[in-house]
């Protein structure tokens, strides 16, 4: 053996090269196709952001309408209580918070109100907390009252059934007699 001679086959080498250059490349188009697609990821979440801004804009009138007609009748409801000062101040109170809820819904922005809630969220995070369970309880508490009345207005034995009804159908365990 010749020490000047290469000891692979030189299309061998070649071929490693090429096949190396093949990976670069395939590694770069990956590359530029991830790229792309977190481009236009960002591009989807923006534009999914600005929809739901849009949608809010367009929607905060009606939620501001809805909580300024809550605190006119929590004001109106305070008029029964003239001869107790004390609950009439309290439901006073709530109403004029109310009032001030629904200007502040009138004026500010969607990216205001999501800053407002963060902000709120790390300055009070038990109160959030808190509010979350008292919420998520009262509207279990409605699902469920609704369900069950739901229920006990439903009379299975009224559901139609192919020659009858359910009032028709013997318990289980009894036969009908078919005069058979």
């Amino acid at each position: 053996m010749n020490v000047n001679q290469p000891t692979g086959a030189p299309g061998a080498e070649a071929a490693a090269n090429r096949e190396t250059a093949d990976w670069k490349a395939l590694r770069g188009d990956v590359e530029g196709i991830a790229d792309e697609a977190v481009e236009r990821g960002r591009g989807f979440v923006s534009a999914a952001r600005g929809h739901a801004e849009e949608y809010v804009d367009r929607r905060k009138g009606d939620a501001a309408q809805s909580v300024n007609d809550l605190a006119r009748t929590v004001r109106d409801s305070s008029k029964t209580f003239e001869d107790r000062p004390n609950i009439r101040a309290f439901f006073d109170s709530a109403a004029e918070g109310l009032e001030h809820l629904g200007t502040q819904i009138e004026n500010k922005s969607f990216s205001e109100f999501y800053e407002d809630a963060e902000a709120l969220a790390r300055r009070a995070p038990v109160a959030v907390a808190v509010a979350t369970f008292v919420t998520g309880f009262v509207v279990a508490r409605f699902i469920k009252s609704s369900s069950v009345s739901a229920v006990r207005d439903f009379d299975a034995r009224e559901v139609p059934v192919r020659g009858g009804s359910l009032r028709d159908v013997p318990a289980p365990g009894l036969r009908r007699d078919h005069g058979v």
